[in-house]
């Protein structure tokens, strides 16, 4: 659990910084705009490295104790969450009337990833992991609004067509995810 949870301290302690424009424009000023995202850059990349090995680990150790066991039917509903996540994901790299009623979509994907594998899942790693990226993403979101920031890149929206290519894109990916990518990747296949 240790690597896991370092890596949920580096990956998450650095995606606070922004939280804080003092502490962001200071580092900014310190290092210079180009070394600061490299260094913010090689920063989440070590803490997603030693989060995704560290679950990894956790989940196969004797630490890793199962807290409950989930109903079957709330797989149901985290596979919702889940085509809801993707679609989310793609609205943040798509013009769209989604994007802007979501106004901050990836933290929304995040939300909605966290409390999907939350339901999924009653075992301790798991529980770190997700609510650590549920808090994250809760405290980013109210602090993107008392800072006033903007949607992503201030929020022109474009027409029904790219709704449509967000909806058809995000449920291609979750799908792929769902029937080919989670068990490659993660090792855990959730259908059939």
């Amino acid at each position: 659990m240790t690597v896991l949870i370092l890596g949920l301290l580096i990956f998450l302690g650095v995606h606070l910084v922004p939280t804080s424009p003092p502490a962001r424009d200071g580092l900014i000023a310190k290092l210079g705009t180009g070394p600061y995202k490299l260094a913010f850059t090689i920063a989440s990349f070590i803490g997603l490295a030693l989060i995704v090995w560290g679950f990894g680990m956790a989940r196969h150790s004797g630490a890793n104790m199962q807290l409950w066991t989930p109903p079957t039917w709330t797989k149901h509903i985290a596979f919702l969450l889940m085509w809801i996540s993707f679609v989310l994901l793609v609205a943040a790299q798509v013009p769209s009337h989604i994007r802007d009623k979501a106004k901050h979509p990836m933290l929304a994907a995040v939300k909605f990833w966290a409390l999907a594998h939350l339901l999924a899942n009653g075992d301790l790693a798991g529980l770190i992991l997700f609510v650590a990226f549920l808090a994250w993403a809760v405290y980013d979101r109210i602090s993107v609004k008392k800072r006033g920031a903007l949607g992503p890149l201030g929020s022109r929206h474009g027409g029904v067509t790219q709704d449509i290519i967000v909806v058809v894109v995000g449920t291609a990916a979750y799908l792929a995810m769902l029937f080919w990518g989670h068990p490659l990747l993660i090792g855990v296949r959730l259908i059939g």
